[in-house]
């Protein structure tokens, strides 16, 4: 007979993964550990195959365990949504969003608005981070649905929705260059498109630079902009009060385009596949008048 795998144990596979550690698991949960490490040998039983592998004083999945877990992944979720639609308030379902910060302020609240409407029983983790990693991230089954900006022509995965133009940006009280004449930047810290971008065009243009500020926040990266700090590279997408183009000010040359990218996964529940559609349609509609879409 063909194995049924529990559905607790398959949840606890997957926190596992999710947080990377069994032992938060086991806290996040609500069980001990004892009862964690049970249920991974149950699994192991009924596969018949080794799961994990040791690494250092953790678990790693192995080829079957990574295997598993990617089904896990789809059987929780749709458990859960099957439990949510039915009523069952004890195994709330849960659709994981990613994008930029640069999105967070007014594609987040619409996209949880409008998908709230229709799913109101189904729970939105959403992410709201560095650009950099959120492809990865759905390709991994961490995430359902992202948008994230990509260089053109340099990332073959997701769906094109749009591109934009990248800027020079400053504040009213743009810092002049230094004795040097190296031109200060305000940028996001490595890795990061924009940090690449700006970099690469003036190294080919010759005018010298200095970092006058690297964060990871971009609240932070308009603060620097608006104290006069340095000049920074992003889109014409929500530029904050007293920041503009100062590309002519400095005599800087231009700047490639950037493209929004759409990425999902590929075994999407209902709710996740509304999720995708309500981003994709917000995110244009946000971008429209400003970007050259497909």
């Amino acid at each position: 007979m063909k194995p049924t795998f529990d559905m607790n144990a398959l949840r606890t596979m997957v926190a596992g993964a999710e947080l990377g550690s069994f032992a938060r698991a086991a806290t996040r949960l609500g069980r001990s550990q004892s009862a964690v490490s049970m249920q991974l040998k149950k699994l192991e039983e009924q596969t018949g195959r080794p799961l994990f592998r040791r690494n250092g004083r953790g678990l790693v999945p192995t080829e079957a365990g990574d295997a598993l877990l990617a089904y896990a992944r789809r059987i929780v979720a749709l458990n859960d949504e099957a439990a949510a639609s039915l009523g069952a308030i004890a195994a709330v379902a849960t659709v994981k969003l990613g994008l930029p910060q640069d999105f967070a302020e007014d594609v987040l609240p619409d996209v949880i608005l409008r998908f709230s409407r229709k799913w109101p029983l189904v729970e939105v983790e959403a992410h709201a981070g560095r650009n950099y990693s959120l492809g990865d991230d759905v390709q991994a089954g961490r995430l359902d649905v992202a948008i994230a900006f990509s260089r053109p022509g340099t990332d073959p995965q997701g769906t094109r929705i749009a591109s934009l133009p990248m800027l020079w940006l400053g504040g009213k009280r743009v810092a002049e260059p230094s004795s040097d004449g190296a031109i200060p930047l305000v940028l996001f810290d490595h890795p990061c498109l924009y940090r690449q971008a700006a970099l690469e065009t003036l190294e080919a243009a010759a005018p010298r630079w200095r970092f006058a500020l690297t964060t990871p926040s971009l609240p932070g990266l308009w603060a620097a902009l608006r104290s006069g700090l340095g000049i920074t590279v992003r889109t014409s997408h929500r530029i904050p009060p007293g920041i503009h183009d100062v590309r002519r000010e400095f005599g800087l040359p231009r700047l490639p385009r950037v493209e929004v990218r759409l990425f999902a996964g590929s075994e999407l529940s209902p709710a996740a596949s509304d999720l995708r559609d309500i981003l994709n349609e917000v995110v244009r509609a946000r971008l429209a008048g400003r970007a050259s879409g497909d």
